[in-house]
């Protein structure tokens, strides 16, 4: 046994535990060398914990480790979901869909999942090649599976890798499914408890029909293909980002009858070192910019990019000074929402029974669309698939319709149950062939909205904090949030504090509390006199803490836009130099 000062006790015996049989031996040589080397630091991160599963699934930087995305720790969730799964449906032939994106590791750890799951008698349907995940959503319920898993990190940076559960609803797990399959896997307690030997006959390779069978459902969902027809030349340049986006969004827009479509060359090929971004995500301004480069050379009318797994979609188009502009998700959601609601208004195809989601940090500029429209609106906790679920769970008692959180996820119509870019792609560029058919860009229709509804501004602030340390760190700044929550915020004063950990609203004027009816999560909502909206949030999927801003002010005309939004700005930076 090794001795180190340096190591917690209860870390080391889990490191070394690592280092023997039946663990494989480049296994064994890697966490011996991280001994050798002393890298402390990385040996405690690696071994202080187990994975778990948070809104995403189960993600995390790849290496060896309890705490790492790796043979083992992929080996083990899948043999605990297989046993789960097995548990619940005694008896019957069970079912899963596998998918995977670009990142590094994810074909590998697709074939490992799919192994697993052979190895314990489930019929394994895998894609063949890499696909979004929203079509591992839509292949879950076309092929009426139980259950479905998904390799990917989303949008994190290069060093990641994750793995997305789905139940059979085409959601990912919520409870009480995922705490039940946690306990399944923290009951294996040794590798030999994972059944690694694959079953080949268990395994079927999914391919191109498919593909037809998702696509083909999509460009049923047009709402004006009239529309599209007269601006089928609309100029569209799209990034993957180096994901899985490649594969089905120039399909998807060709379906509906968009012909100069762009896809940026340099981004255009999977790959999970992502070369030519920091980090792959197209809510950053520098993953995009790219694609900017293609649209101002063309004059593009929308640019929009996809992240690795091709569930969240950034749109870009043209502002009052003719320059590209980054939209967040938050506006992006509001377009959608009004878009939608309105042609089928436009139709006579609203009916009593629908209904919109959003999430309690995205903007309440949505629940105002909603209300203009005589649409019911439903707030659920952060992560998409509490939007899955409310859908599931309303099934036969209502119509969704559209919903959204602002981190650029986003859903039309009930084919899946996960965030869609590959549908949002197509309803974002069929709503700009819309506006301009009417002579107006998408920004101009932004800004119509905010004149109607009140200019909404929201802002993102992330806190990385890593490690074991971080986490302690994050702990710690949402238990001062608690113990000594801000009176004001940007020299204005706090009227209402929600604390969704305690499931209670506390007014801070009149005293009076109430309830929450939502499970209970680690977020708290400091509502001004004003009512703006100050959200702090650990992430579930990342080491940061995130502070969502929102302020609102009414906007008499569109003339006075550039004023107001630099008012605003302004507003928000003194509300988050006050609690970020």
């Amino acid at each position: 046994m090794m001795t180190t000062t340096n190591l917690d006790s209860a870390i080391q015996a889990r490191a070394e535990a690592w280092m023997r049989t039946p663990y494989d031996e480049e296994t064994i040589k890697s966490v011996k060398q991280l001994f050798d080397s002393e890298q402390y630091t990385e040996l405690t991160d690696s071994f202080y914990k187990d994975l778990e599963f948070g809104t995403g699934g189960l993600r995390g930087i790849m290496g060896v480790g309890t705490n790492r995305m790796n043979k083992y720790t992929i080996g083990r969730a899948t043999q605990g979901l297989s046993n789960y799964l097995l548990k619940t449906y005694p008896g019957q032939e069970v079912k899963a869909a596998i998918s995977y994106d670009s990142r590094n590791n994810s074909k590998a750890f697709a074939r490992l999942v799919a192994d697993v799951f052979s190895a314990n008698g489930i019929k394994v349907y895998l894609f063949a090649e890499l696909r979004p995940t929203p079509h591992l959503s839509f292949a879950v319920r076309h092929l009426q599976c139980q259950a479905g898993v998904m390799l990917t990190a989303s949008h994190n940076p290069k060093e990641y890798n994750g793995y997305k559960a789905y139940w059979n609803d085409g959601g990912q797990l919520v409870p009480p499914h995922d705490k039940n399959v946690i306990k399944e896997v923290y009951a294996i307690e040794a590798p030999n408890e994972i059944n690694f030997g694959p079953v080949a006959e268990n395994i079927t390779l999914l391919g191109k029909e498919l593909d037809d069978a998702y696509l083909d459902a999509i460009a049923k969902l047009t709402l004006r293909p009239d529309v599209v027809s007269r601006q089928n030349d609309l100029k569209i340049v799209f990034s993957p980002i180096h994901g899985t986006g490649v594969t089905l969004v120039p399909p998807a827009l060709q379906r509906w009858g968009f012909t100069n479509v762009h896809v940026v060359e340099a981004q255009a090929t999977p790959d999970g070192n992502f070369p030519t971004v920091v980090y792959p995500n197209p809510e950053e301004e520098e993953a995009m910019s790219l694609a900017v480069q293609d649209g101002q050379r063309i004059g593009a009318d929308v640019l929009f990019a996809t992240d690795p797994d091709a569930d969240r979609v950034g749109a870009a188009t043209k502002n009052t000074q003719g320059e590209y502009q980054l939209l967040n998700g938050n506006q992006i959601g509001s377009l959608l929402v009004n878009y939608v609601l309105s042609a089928k208004k436009e139709q006579g195809d609203l009916r009593p029974d629908d209904y919109v989601v959003k999430t309690i940090v995205t903007t309440n500029l949505i629940a105002e669309i909603a209300k203009q429209y005589g649409v019911t609106y439903y707030d659920t906790l952060t992560g998409f698939k509490y939007i899955g679920e409310l859908i599931t769970g309303k099934d036969g008692q209502g119509r969704f319709l559209v919903g959204g959180e602002e981190s650029y996820g986003y859903l039309v119509g009930e084919l899946v149950r996960d965030k869609d870019a590959v549908v949002s792609a197509v309803f974002i560029a069929e709503m700009t062939a819309y506006y301009k058919d009417q002579g107006k860009s998408l920004f101009d229709a932004l800004i119509d909205l905010y004149v109607q509804h009140g200019y909404y501004k929201e802002k993102l602030v992330s806190l990385t904090k890593t490690g074991k340390a971080g986490a302690e760190e994050i702990k710690a700044m949402m238990e001062r949030l608690r113990s000594n929550p801000p009176q004001t915020l940007g020299g204005i004063d706090v009227a209402e504090i929600k604390d969704y950990e305690r499931s209670e609203s506390y007014n801070l004027k009149t005293g009076e509390r109430s309830v929450i009816n939502l499970p209970k999560s680690d977020v708290l909502q400091f509502i001004t006199v004003d009512g703006d909206v100050i959200s702090a949030r650990p992430s579930g999927t990342e080491p940061k803490i995130k502070f969502y801003c929102s302020v609102k002010q009414p906007l008499a005309n569109a003339a006075d836009f550039e004023h107001m939004s630099q008012e605003l700005e302004d507003r928000v930076d003194r509300i988050m130099k006050d609690i970020a």
